[in-house]
């Protein structure tokens, strides 16, 4: 039987006590389907900098090279000193430098949540490693040049080769769901680098005829997904837009604080939570750790497929099935208008397991 190790990073603010939540229960519904899993924690944040003088030290990327997958906290890099704002944040270090091309972000409509939109069940395909995000699209330097004091100048930069390996990843999940695939740029105006974007996405659809295709500008996305979330399946877009449109849908189902994602390559997997760090809640037992457990659901059906191991993805459904049912019974922590600390959900959801 093989030993799943799966890095653990707790990071800031309330990623110690959310990320702890999602380790308790994996390690309960492992238990469950006889998975054999160990859990490494390496230092990430202000740990890293306490210990090593770095937020993301060389020796954890180290050993995250030499796991199954792992586990990201939030990290509040906005409050590190001074030299370590200048550079990649951990999270944009880890996506570059083990190429996480694909961030995953589903949004759907659970059990005992009201939303702003209902019957919604989409999944964003984000580009992770180029677009207008300087900081991960730069072999060296950060992408930014200010000119002048008053004069900044920022670089998008957008290959083929990146558009067509997130398009081929969204179309293959379009596949497995109800074949529908939007492509969003803005391509009447960033016409060279979002137009490029759109093209070659155009030309992958060709290989999976059976998806229907269509596509739409940023701008106007935003105002269908408002007004018809439920209408869209799959979507496909550059970096920065990805991040916007994942958190607007996360808000439209429910909570940002219930929103997924798991960043992979071919060879790597890294669940994370879409939410900050909310260092104004830290410590007091009271955060939503839904989005980093689920995010651990989407790891495990990544370990699923890549291992062909069909117990990882029993213990995935598992839990999240156990996470709707917690929250179909009202137990819910406070951002969802409930009473429920941090560790009495996660009590409830090993409860339903």
């Amino acid at each position: 039987m093989t030993t799943y190790q799966l890095g653990v990073l707790f990071g800031d603010g309330i990623g110690p006590e959310i990320t702890q939540s999602a380790v308790d229960i994996l390690q309960a519904a492992s238990r469950k389907e006889g998975l054999q899993m160990d859990f490494v924690t390496l230092p990430m944040g202000w740990e890293g900098i306490e210990k090593y003088g770095d937020p993301l030290p060389q020796h954890t990327k180290d050993e995250l090279a030499k796991l199954h997958g792992w586990l990201m906290g939030p990290h509040d890099s906005a409050a590190y000193p001074g030299q370590h704002r200048a550079g990649r944040n951990p999270s944009g270090e880890l996506r570059h430098d083990f190429d996480l091309f694909s961030n995953v972000r589903p949004a759907k409509n659970m059990p005992g949540i009201e939303g702003v939109v209902r019957n919604t069940d989409l999944i964003i395909f984000r580009e992770n490693t180029e677009g207008f995000y300087c900081d991960r699209n730069m072999f060296a330097g950060a992408g930014e040049w200010q000119v002048t004091e008053d004069l900044v100048i920022s670089a998008g930069v957008f290959t083929r080769k990146a558009a067509e390996r997130i398009a081929h990843e969204a179309f293959r999940m379009a596949m497995q769901r109800r074949k529908k695939v939007t492509v969003v740029h803005k391509a009447n105006v960033i016409k060279l680098g979002t137009g490029l974007f759109k093209r070659v996405c155009l030309e992958v659809a060709l290989h999976y005829p059976e998806v229907q295709v269509d596509d739409y500008h940023i701008d106007a996305m935003t105002a269908h997904l408002v007004r018809r979330a439920r209408d869209f399946d799959v979507i496909v877009t550059e970096n920065m837009f990805g991040d916007i449109l994942s958190d607007l849908t996360g808000e439209l189902v429910g909570s940002l604080g219930l929103a997924p994602s798991v960043n992979t390559s071919d060879r790597h997997a890294m669940a994370q939570a879409a939410h900050g760090s909310a260092p104004d809640i830290a410590g007091q037992n009271i955060a939503n750790p839904v989005g980093m457990i689920l995010s651990a659901v989407m790891l495990l059906q990544w370990l699923s497929a890549r291992h062909r191991d069909a117990a990882l993805q029993a213990a995935g459904e598992r839990i999240e099935q156990a996470v709707f049912k917690t929250l179909e019974e009202g137990v819910k922590t406070r951002d969802l208008k409930g009473s429920a600390s941090t560790t009495v959900f996660t009590a409830a959801v090993i409860a339903n397991l």
